[in-house]
This record gives C-alpha cells, structure tokens and sequence, in this order.
C-alpha cells in the first residue's frame, strides 16, 4: 500500500462483526464513519500541502523581528521615487507602506506608498512564490510597512494609478516591518479630490428632487396604477444610495488621527512646501547679511499690550507667552547685531474661530538698522517675497502639482517690484466702491478681503503693500508719520486679500518710547530693560513678522489655516 493512501480505522462494529457477522444497520453506520473519516484525512493533507514551510515563510515571506538595532546587514534601499525604467530588470529593495491591494486568483497586485510616491508591485504565483505567498500579500492590510525585493520590470501599458507609472516590481521577497491596525478613517477618502465631492453633491441633490417627483406622483395611487410609479421610486432611492459612494472626512476627524490625514500626498506636499518657505527665507536674508537669532517665549511682560496674552505660572510669579519676539529683535539691533532674523512659535490668547487664526503659530520675523528710510526695509521685504514666490514655483513644481491635484487652485499672480499703496488710498478704492471703510480705523476681515478683490481687478496682482496704517491700528513701538500724525510709518503685506505680514519703522527714543506706552496703556515698569536699552545709542530700525502658516495657505489657495499647521492650536483644540 502506498504511503498516501488512507485506511479508514477499525470501529467497534466491524470488530464483533468479524466473530457474529455484521447487521444492515450496523454495515450502514460503519460505512459512513469511514466516509467521515476518509473525507477528513483528505482535508487534513490537503491542508498540510498548502501550509508554507518554516524555512520559506522566514525567507521569502513573513512577519520580521521588531528593529531593535540589534543588528545592521548594510543592504541598499531604493526610494520608491527613484525607480524609473532606467533600472529594468535590476532587483532591488524598497520599504513602504501598503497604500491598497487587490487580488485576482493567484496574483495580487500591491501599491506600495513611500511619501507620496507610489508604485505598483505584483506578487504572483511561480517559482518560490507560492500559494502561501500570495496569500500573505493578500492579507496585507492598508498602511502595513513592508520591505520588498523584486524587479523592476516596465509594463506593457503605463500605469496611471501611481506616480511611477512607467515601471512596477516583481516580487520575489515580502516582510512585514510594522503591520498597521485598522484605520480610524480610509486615506483615499482623505485623499479624494474636492471635484469628486463636489459632483457627488450635484448628483445626489438632483436624484432627491427626481425622488421628491416621484413621491408626489405616487401619493394616493392604488393597485395596478401605482406599480410603475412605486418601481420609479424604489430606482431613484437605489440610484441615490449608490451615489453616495463617497465618504467625506470631517476636519475633526482629520485632526483627531493626524499622523494618518499627514500621509496623503496632498499633506506631504503641503508641509514640504512649508519647509520650502523656512529654507528660502533663510537663504535670502542670510545672503542679505541677516544673523539668525533665538529669542525667549518666556516673557516678564505682554509684548504687544492687551489682554490676547497666554499667562502662565513661573514659580512664585507669573510669566507670559510672547506674542511676538518684537522686543527682542529691537534690543539685538541694539547691540549692534544690524540684521536680524528669527524662526520660532508666537502665541496669541485670541478666542478667534476664523479660517485665518490660530492660537500658536511660526512666525518669520526679521529686524534691521536703516539709514535714511523705513523703504529700506520695504524693498529688502518686497525682495525677499519675490525670492519666496519665484523658489516655490521652480524648486517645488512637484508638490504644488501634488496639492493641485486634490485641492484645485490658481497659481498666485504677483509683479516685481510689487504694488504699493498708501492706506487713504486703499480707504479711497473701498469707497468707491460702496464700502463703508472708516478713515482712521483698521480694515476688517471683509473688508482686507474685498480690497484684494478690488486690487486683483484693477491692478492685476494678488500681492500688494499697503502703507501708513493711522496711529491707532498700531502697537505703541510704532514710528508716527512725521507729516501726519494720525498715521505712522508702518505697513502690511497681502496675499488673495489677507494680511500675512505686519511691520514698521520702531521708536528708538527712550522718551517717546516711554510716552507711547502709556497712551496705549502699557505698563512701562514690566518692559523697562526693554525702554533701558534705548538709552544707549540706539540706531534707526524698522522690521516685520510674516505668518508662516498663512502664507503657505494663500499661496497655495487653501480656505482654512488649520490644513498649513501640522498640528494647530486653537481655542478649542491642544491635541494631537
């Protein structure tokens, strides 16, 4: 007998069959057991036949140990951006993580996301690749890190569903680095394009009146007269159900579970954009002959005045959060350092729930001697936004395609020299045309946003400077207009219609400096060495502090600044 034929064991029955002879109903019972027993030795093998072996599952396939550094074999990874045709046929090593996966019998066809570049891998049944294999790239689950070991063959067709779309792997090898729990929410709904919902929306409004129709028409028929109409009506519930197909990831939601909203493409560029904007800053000014420089956010005192100040507790006193690094970046000019620049957190204590403010944001701010005119500084900044605007355009092609793509917006339209007007003109412009903008106040919201508008129209920019804010709109530190005293030699920057820098020409007078603190109702005792060391010989200054956030959001017509904040602080939001 061969080794792989099964023998069915002996029962009870057969064994006093064998001395009294076996009855009808006891040969029926016997028979059946057999049956039972043979079916499940055969399963039993077959199973056996298609479990992996030990030694191939560590190999080929499988869970790898924790990285604990134990050990470092030196084998080169290649970035998934990097695979190209130039390496058809070359086997290489990626690690990345399991964007989605399908399988259709004994192929499964992974999309491996390394950032925001994608490839397609295939694992398919020959040679070492067995039936366990496949099995096991399909049990992958979405956002599982892997390292894989293929080649690199160049499909037939491209492939438009990745960013490599002119190449995928053939897998030979596939580990588990770190397996991924089920997700709180799917990133292809996080990642889907606004258009998709948009058109979703239209569709399914447009099947609910059809429905609405429907119903009426329906209403108070019988029998034979209402089939037709009810058949309609149970179409359209069906057609709407199935349009809405789409699920859309609230912003909280997104919030809630940021380290998987940051891995859509859209966020990785967004954030390489934001880094962008922190290097060309620096790049520029540093060619300009700025130092960087690191100030406390750990103050004595408010900065600006006011109540929008964080208060915390400092030992057996009290400190603030600084609302900007202002003061200090006077006091550095102060001590001869000429041109400054810093990076670094800013905190208001303002209880604002608009798109545009957050309660702890970066602020870019720069501060430098001047010679003759506060317009010294203004051309170093009119410069410095060209540099920024013209780098994010060449260096960052890729990424703004990338943002493109889910969140559609028109490239920023910007002249050098930029536009510069003076506020009574702006007041002027708004005027014209039917907006009540008192003379000596502020701009509101609306109405910073319906000047970029206006300005867009009549001057063909999206970027502009607007000069002379009055005196009242100013913090105390702020030069008066020597020829007006109701205005002061200070300035904004707007992109799209919003503010995104804020600036000045300083009062460098100890005397004066002391006098406009008072009229604004700052308590000169808690920034005395800040008044002090204008006492010393202090040169003509003036600065500005530009919100990074913002402008990464304007720039890349975003609509709310909590998408450019990795992760934002607002009045109601401290976690993540």
């Amino acid at each position: 007998m061969a080794e792989s034929e099964t023998v069915a064991p002996l029962t009870a029955v057969q064994e006093s069959a064998d001395e009294k002879g076996p009855s009808k109903k006891a040969l029926k019972k016997a028979e059946k057991e057999a049956q039972k027993a043979q079916a499940k030795a055969a399963k039993q093998q077959q199973q056996q036949a298609a479990k992996p072996k030990e030694e191939e599952s560590s190999e080929n396939y499988g869970v790898l140990p924790l990285n604990q550094s134990a050990d470092r074999p030196g084998r080169k990874y290649v970035d998934v951006s990097a695979l190209d045709e130039s390496l058809a046929g070359q086997t290489v090593l990626v690690q990345a993580r399991v964007n989605n996966s399908r399988g259709k019998g004994n192929l499964v066809f992974l999309v491996l996301r390394q950032s925001f570049a994608t490839v397609q891998a295939v694992v398919a049944k020959s040679g070492d690749v067995t039936k366990g294999f496949v099995a096991f790239a399909a049990g992958l689950s979405k956002e599982t890190i892997v390292a894989v070991e293929g080649t690199v063959t160049v499909p037939k067709e491209k492939i438009e569903t990745t960013s490599q779309q002119t190449v995928e792997i053939l897998v030979t090898k596939l580990h588990v680095v770190s397996a991924a729990a089920t997700l709180p929410m799917q990133l292809e709904d996080a990642a889907r394009p606004k258009k998709v919902f948009k058109e979703q929306e239209a569709r399914v409004k447009a099947l609910e009146l059809e429905l609405e129709e429907a119903q009426k028409k329906l209403a108070g028929k019988e029998g034979e007269e209402a089939k037709p109409l009810q058949a309609e009506v149970d179409r359209l519930i069906q057609a709407k159900s199935e349009a809405q197909k789409y699920s859309k990831v609230s912003r909280d939601t997104r919030l809630n579970n940021r380290t998987i909203d940051l891995r859509t493409p859209a966020n990785q560029a967004i954030f390489r954009v934001q880094s962008g904007v922190c290097q060309l800053f620096r790049e520029f000014l540093s060619s300009e002959g700025f130092t960087e420089i690191h100030t406390p956010k750990l103050i004595g005192a408010a900065s600006e005045g006011g109540a929008d100040v964080f208060k915390v507790t400092y030992f057996e006193t009290f400190a603030y959060l600084a609302q900007s690094p202002q003061l200090y970046k006077q006091m550095a000019i102060c001590a001869d350092l000429e041109r400054v620049f810093e990076i670094g957190s800013v905190f208001r204590a303002e209880k604002s729930f608009t798109y545009r403010h957050l309660t702890e944001f970066i602020g870019l701010d720069l501060e430098m001697q001047i010679k003759e005119h506060y317009y010294e500084v203004l051309d170093v900044l009119d410069a410095l936004f060209n540099y920024l605007f013209t780098g994010l355009t060449k260096r960052y092609a890729k990424e703004l395609a990338a943002v493109n793509v889910q969140f559609p917006y028109t490239p920023l339209k910007w002249t050098y020299p930029s536009l510069r007007l003076k506020f009574p003109e702006a007041v002027a412009l708004l005027r014209e045309n039917g907006v009540n903008q008192p003379e000596l106040e502020d701009l509101s919201t609306e109405n910073e946003r319906t000047l970029g508008r206006l300005v867009k129209e009549k001057y063909d920019t999206d970027f502009f400077i607007l000069d002379k804010f009055p005196k009242s709109a100013r913090p105390f530190y702020t030069m008066v207009d020597p020829a007006d005293e109701r205005y002061t030699n200070s300035y904004d920057f707007f992109i799209r219609g919003a503010e995104i820098l804020s600036g000045a020409q300083r009062v460098h007078d100890a005397a004066m400096l002391t006098k406009r603190a008072g009229e604004c109702g700052v308590p000169v005792e808690g920034i005395k060495d800040y008044v002090n060391s204008f006492k010393y010989g202090a040169p003509p200054h003036a600065g500005g502090g530009i919100g990074l956030e913002r402008v990464v959001m304007l720039f890349l017509g975003l609509t709310n600044i909590r998408q450019t904040s990795m992760f934002p602080r607002d009045p109601k939001r401290l976690a993540p």
